[in-house]
């Protein structure tokens, strides 16, 4: 097994504008997706169960919350055996300038991959989930004794505008890359797919180190992987695509990047179906997180009047849902609902609040949002525009710096609520 002469590189600094609100106070990849977990778990989740730790995370926008879940969370390595999972902040090495692309992070830290002398050097997205095993593309790196080899996943051609297009000759070595093309290049034999770039390299350490000088010699370049220092390389060296092996055990293959509030929702409710398309329940395969100390969620009231439950969703640790319905929903850590509330197809980030009689439709509530007694969300798009970020596909996002709507609560709901709060006191 490849272990201790590979070194990998998990660029995670982007500001992740796409996704507003939800990166006004923290980078992408420390967005919660599934609950308890980040988005940067599934990449360090694949590192680890790939025997891979030794492993460096550059970061930049407003990186706190990462830099802190990082700390907490990723204290699986063993320094006695040199292992490690560092962070390497911008820090102006090589010149005035702050972090230029994705080439630019790795360039201005090569004194940290010299100094580990790797053989390989894995090139990683922090922002993405998927399932791999890296050693699998090692070895074919290894095998085809090639100077960079780039994973690439099947899409239909005419989704192929969307991404960044690899062409290959038969024996998967690459002949073009061209970004985000108006008529993508098909696969070899199959006329309706093109290989889309993942965002995943595998580079001889020398050859990395070589092409980053370059690159960075050159004043008109963006200093990007996908736009410069891979195109560079083509009909240079040998760059060779890597058919993306899916980890997931699903009869599709899954890679997501969760890179608007649309799609980052969608994966998310695909998680809550009885057979999702994402296998998180898979032992073999474990998922890694910071697991703050809570306990068990907690469903109270089992009156007709009232009922604390949830169906089809995912409930994390040390929630509280009394007396209401969830369907269809993730709460994440530490999330408490209040009587009489319904919660449908939403997502609710660790420490929200939700008060009695609120209702909540296709939302996803910020972290530490308190929602308001008799707030209504997600029921009135026009008004909660006024109010909330509203997307294309009509899921409202709410803040701290938010003020919902509060709606009428009914004469039912609320002798309901009276009958309730009468005999839980005559019970005390």
């Amino acid at each position: 097994m490849l272990r201790d002469d590979v070194l990998v590189i998990v660029l995670a600094g982007g500001a992740g504008e796409r996704l507003a609100p939800l990166t006004r106070d923290r980078a992408k990849p420390a967005v919660y997706f599934g609950g308890p977990y980040r988005i940067i778990d599934f990449v360090l989740s694949n590192c680890i169960n790939s025997g891979l730790r030794h492993i460096f995370i550059a970061t930049q926008y407003k990186s706190l919350s990462l830099n802190r879940h990082i700390r907490q969370g990723w204290t699986v390595v063993s320094e006695e055996l040199g292992e490690f999972i560092e962070i390497l902040p911008p820090q102006k090495r090589v010149g005035e300038h702050w972090y230029q692309g994705t080439a630019d992070a790795v360039y201005q830290n090569l004194y940290s991959i010299i100094r580990e002398k790797p053989k390989h050097v894995v090139v990683l997205a922090g922002d993405h989930v998927y399932k791999m095993d890296y050693q699998k593309m090692l070895r074919f790196h290894i095998d085809a004794a090639a100077d960079v080899t780039l994973a690439a996943i099947e899409v239909p051609i005419e989704d192929g505008h969307r991404f960044g297009i690899v062409a290959v000759d038969e024996s998967d070595r690459v002949t073009g890359f061209l970004e985000k093309p108006q008529h993508p290049p098909a696969m070899p034999g199959h006329p309706h797919l093109a290989m889309a770039s993942m965002g995943i390299y595998v580079f001889d350490s020398d050859v990395l180190i070589k092409a980053l000088e370059e690159d960075a010699a050159k004043p008109e370049s963006q200093h990007d992987f996908g736009k410069n220092i891979i195109p560079s390389l083509i009909g240079h060296g040998k760059t060779y695509s890597y058919a993306f092996y899916d980890e997931n055990k699903k009869a599709a293959k899954y890679w997501r990047d969760v890179g608007t509030i649309d799609a980052y929702y969608e994966a998310q409710m695909d998680l809550c179906h009885v057979n999702p398309e994402f296998n998180m329940y898979d032992p073999e395969w474990p998922l890694r997180t910071y697991m703050p100390q809570a306990p068990p969620a907690k469903f109270v009231f089992a009156e007709s009047w009232r009922r604390g439950e949830a169906q089809d969703s995912l409930i994390s640790h040390g929630c509280i849902v009394s007396g209401s319905r969830i369907h269809g929903s993730i709460l994440c850590p530490n999330v408490r609902v209040h009587s009489f509330c319904e919660i449908e197809q939403s997502i609710l980030m660790p420490g929200v609040r939700v008060g009695r009689h609120a209702r909540i439709r296709r939302a996803i509530i910020d972290r530490d949002v308190l929602i308001p007694r008799g707030a209504l969300i997600g029921y009135n798009l026009e008004e909660d525009s006024r109010r909330h970020t509203v997307t294309e596909g009509g899921v409202v996002v709410v803040t701290t710096a938010d003020e919902p709507l509060v709606g009428p609560i009914s004469e039912e709901a609320l002798r309901a609520e009276a009958e309730a709060d009468r005999r839980g006191a005559a019970q005390t």
